[in-house]
Parts: C-alpha cells; structure tokens; sequence
C-alpha cells in the first residue's frame, strides 16, 4: 500500500515559544483513504477557526486590546518548571505556569495627547471579556489557592454573616466616612464627604480603578462607605447584646480586638506621594535588591529605628532607649524630619538603603503603621513592639517565626536582651528575618493585593440585601479620570507606575474557607505562647544581670 505522510508547517502561539504540530495522517487507497478524509477535513476546519480567532483577538479595535508577545514568559517557566511540564508550581497559592498571551489596554487620554477632562471615556476598557475571550484567554492560567491570611475576610464579615448588610446599615456608616464608593455594571462612582489626610482618599480610589482593569466585569455591584483615617470607629462594645442593631459596615485601613472595621488595604500600596514613598511593585523589587547587598552577618550588630516620633506617646518613650554616655541599649534610633528631607529631595529616606542592621524596630504611631510591610520586608529581624492594630495580613504573622515581641511597658530592656539573644542566636535570629522578608516577598506581592480586595468585595456584595444604585452627586471615577487630568508631579508620576496595564491572564486566587472554631483558637493560643516564653527568657536574662552586678 503506498501511503503519503503529509506535515503540515509548526504553528507558534502568540506570546509563546511552544510550538504545536499536527497529527501525522497516513493517507492510503481504499477504506483507508476514506476513513483519513475526515480526519484531513476536520484538522484544516480547525486550523482555519484558530486562525480567525486570532486575527479577530488582535484587530478588536471596540476593546482597545493588544497582544504583548513576551519572549521573557518562556525563561520564567524554564525556570520554574525544568521538567518542562505544565500545571501548578510547589508553591499552593502561585498560579499555573502555562503562558498565554497577555493583553494590554492602554491608558485613553483623548486624541493627540491631549487630557480629558476628569470624564470617563464611554469604552475606555470593556466591562467583560465575553465568552470568546474568557474561554480562550482567561483560562489559560488556573490561579492556586490565596495565602492563608485571606481567612480574615471571613472574620471581618462575620458580624453580617447572619443578618446582611441593608441599607440604613450603610447610611449609618456615613457619618465617619471620606467617600462612598459605588460599582455598578463594572464602572465606579465616588461620593466625597470630607477631605481626607493628605492623598490617603486619592490613591486608595486610584487602587480600586486599577481592580476594575484588572479583572473588568467580575467585580459586582456593590455600595459601601470607606473612612481613610487611622484609627478604628465602630466598637463592639455597642452591639453585643442579642437586641442590638446590627454595626454599620466601615472600611478602613486597620482594625483591632475591640472594634468591627472592615480592613482594607492602605493607599500607600499605590504610592504615597507626600514622603516620596514609591508603589508596592516596584519598591518590593527595591526592598530586595537592597537586602541583597550586605549578608545579614555583615550588618550593624543593633537595633535599627527611623521615623516620625511626634504621632504617638509609644515612640517618643521609645526615644529613651537611644544610646547614650550612661547606658547602650543596643537601639540606633533616628528621628525623620520630613519637611526637612523634602527640602533635600527625599535624599536620606531610602527604604531599600536602610537594610544595613541586623535588627529593624516597628512600633505604632496613631494607630498602625504603614512602615510595618516596609520593615517585615527588610530581612533584618523584625522586633515588634507589642502592637494594638492590625491590617489586612500581620494578622497570620506568628512570634518566634516572623518577628520577635518586644514589651510596651520596658522597650530599652526588652529591646537590649532582644539584641544579645540575637547576636548569641545568630541563625535563628537570621532564619526569623529571612521568614519575615519571604512572607511578604511571596505573599503579600501586588497581585495578592488586588486578590484579597477582589474577594473582600465579592464577599461583602454577597451580604447586601439592597440593589445598590448610583448615589445622588456622585461622579464617574476611572483610570482616565483620575490619571489623565492629574498634575505632573509625583501624585502622576506614582499612578502611570501602578497603573494595571491590562487584564489578569488568570481569575483571582481561591479563597480558602473560614477558620474552624478549634483552629482559630489554636492560633491564638500558638502566639500567646510564643510571646510568654520570650517574657521569661528576659525576666531570666535580667535577673542574672542583677546577680552579677549588686
């Protein structure tokens, strides 16, 4: 029997170097060429399909969209996957290393270059990808599951698990809150009621425009009121009892054991322009370059501290631990003057240049810090004064693991002994900032960010018992509205940074389930033990000082 092999040319994915070939057909005389006919016929259909869609992909000009080929894509699943197989790496909340093509809609400021005017273009980005993208594209990459702590979402919702949340329930909210925020068919609208500290309202919308271009059409409706102050407002205490009403759903940036505020991530994640602190990509690249220049064993044998003391009764105590010709506490503590350092352009206030000791302090201001991500990341070993206010991931940091606790009420001692264990312990000192750093390296990287705000969204919309609607004197806000009218000068400079350049080529990650009763207590139990053994090794640390010196 003669038979023909017939080949066709390989065909390369756009955005890809994986090369695809077709079946090798055997075509013969006879029942054997009858049944290779069907076979021949459905493989051209295809291809000719395929290639349709792709040309539809790439000149879909009511989307705006544009394929980016990244030859780079290839090296990272190389790296990550030497097998070169596909599927989910070690890693369980990483994503699928399988690379599609990655789409970008840029940002539409009006023809010739020219602003717009605050106003948001009628398809500045679509609301939905529709089925022929989302099968094709979206699920290209599967997302693994979120980082543990996102089980706090389940917590912070908790106090509306069962009765939802109304609408006299968000009205009740508005009497702190800055702004309120609507999404309605995928746009957003902003209600402002009171200026906020500095640009903390500005870039904390700015972050969820780019959540809507990051995953256009999945976020849902939804209404809610958000208080970019410190401190939170809305006290257990006023409804604990089983005939109270139930509390007003307020986000905000930090919460604590006595109060319901909803966390949410800071505006600083996005830049906070007033300090010449940068968005959170690109600085966590920064944080890391700079741990990597000098060894952990290289660095200064002390206690590192910077910032403002004024805010807070607790830093100014903290003060009293600096060195001094009486007493060396092991602390180096330094007052920022930022009005001075402005002055100067931000000259010594470096983040990625203050990784040069082996111990880094973290202690509140008003409330909680922002410089806690920014500590936690430098893998000197964190020392944490006992805190009071958590945000939306310390929540799942454990003592003895990622941080060593330091006493409130006796900083200079406890600070001191904190250093010599250290410095007798160096390893473990060592492995505990490196624990630390790969937390938030890992964990807390920009697309968790989004993540955890995509799901703490999903999840409050599901609570509402109202149709959320477009409030009376609200404004249209999005990426162009904000972006393409803003000033030059760092605030513009800061958003073009953060600016989501397109969809996510996967869905968010899975959120895992609510803690179980004996888990949660488990947890707390796990840190309260940790910090207690450490109280004792000082209180023995201590007393053999005094035996030695009376």
């Amino acid at each position: 029997m003669h038979r023909l092999q017939l080949w066709t040319r390989r065909l390369r994915l756009p955005g890809t170097t994986s090369q695809w070939r077709p079946p090798l057909l055997m075509i013969g005389k006879g029942l054997g060429a009858i049944a290779a006919a069907p076979t021949l016929i459905l493989f051209v259909f295809s291809a000719f399909v395929f290639a349709t869609f792709l040309s539809t992909l790439k000149n879909d000009d009511k989307w705006n969209f544009r394929a980016i080929h990244q030859a780079n894509v290839s090296a990272i699943v190389a790296q990550n996957n030497p097998a070169n197989e596909t599927g989910v790496t070690s890693q369980n909340h990483q994503r699928s290393i399988q690379p599609p093509p990655i789409l970008e809609f840029p940002l539409n400021c009006g023809s010739g270059g020219n602003k717009t005017n605050g106003t948001c273009p009628k398809s500045y980005y679509p609301a939905t990808f529709g089925p022929k993208h989302d099968q094709l594209l979206g699920q290209l990459l599967e997302a693994g599951t979120c980082p543990d702590y996102f089980r706090w979402i389940h917590e912070d919702l908790r106090p509306w698990r069962d009765s939802g949340i109304t609408r006299d329930m968000v009205e009740r909210a508005r009497r702190t809150a800055h702004f309120r925020l609507a999404i309605i068919d995928g746009r957003a609208y902003v209600k402002k009621y009171r200026k906020s500290i500095q640009s903390r309202d500005l870039f904390t919308i700015w972050g969820i425009m780019q959540l809507l271009r990051r995953y256009p059409g999945r976020v849902p409706d939804l209404e809610l009121m958000f208080d970019s102050d410190d401190r939170p407002v809305v006290q257990w205490r006023d409804y604990r009892r089983a005939n109270s009403t139930a509390p007003p759903p307020l986000f905000r940036y930090c919460g604590d054991r006595w109060t319901l505020d909803i966390v949410f991530p800071d505006w600083s994640f996005w830049g906070w322009a007033e300090i010449n602190i940068r968005p959170w990509e690109n600085l966590l690249k920064e944080l890391k370059e700079g741990n990597d220049r000098t060894k952990w064993t290289d660095r200064e044998p002390y206690a590192y501290w910077k910032g403002n003391p004024y805010v807070a009764e607790t830093r100014k105590d903290l003060l009293k631990c600096n060195v001094s010709e009486s007493h060396d506490w092991n602390a180096r503590l330094f007052i920022q003057d930022w009005i001075k350092e402005s002055q100067q352009g931000f000259q010594h206030s470096g983040l990625a240049d203050q990784c040069t000791h082996r111990y880094k302090i973290y202690v509140e201001g008003y409330a909680w810090s922002v410089s806690e991500k920014y500590i936690l990341a430098c893998d000197s070993t964190a020392l944490l004064v006992k805190p009071h206010y958590y945000d939306f991931f310390t929540r799942s940091l454990e003592p003895l693991h990622h941080y060593w606790p330091v006493r409130e009420n006796d900083k200079c001692r406890s600070i001191k002994f904190a250093v010599e264990w250290g410095n007798t312990h160096k390893r473990e000192a060592e492995a505990m900032g490196r624990a630390a750093a790969a937390f938030i390296q890992e964990q807390v990287k920009m697309e968790d960010v989004y993540d955890y705000m995509f799901h703490l969204l999903n999840e409050y919309s599901k609570l509402m018992r109202f149709v959320p609607k477009v409030p009376h004197g609200a404004v249209e806000i999005c990426s162009e509205a904000m972006g393409c009218s803003a000033s030059d000068g760092p605030h513009r400079e800061f958003m073009m940074e953060s600016l989501v350049k397109g969809p996510s080529t996967s869905g968010p990650c899975s959120l895992p389930p609510p803690f179980e009763p004996k888990a949660y207590a488990s947890l707390w139990r796990k840190s309260i033990s940790a910090i207690r053994r450490v109280e004792r090794w000082e209180n023995a640390y201590w007393d053999e000082f005094l035996k030695k010196n009376q």
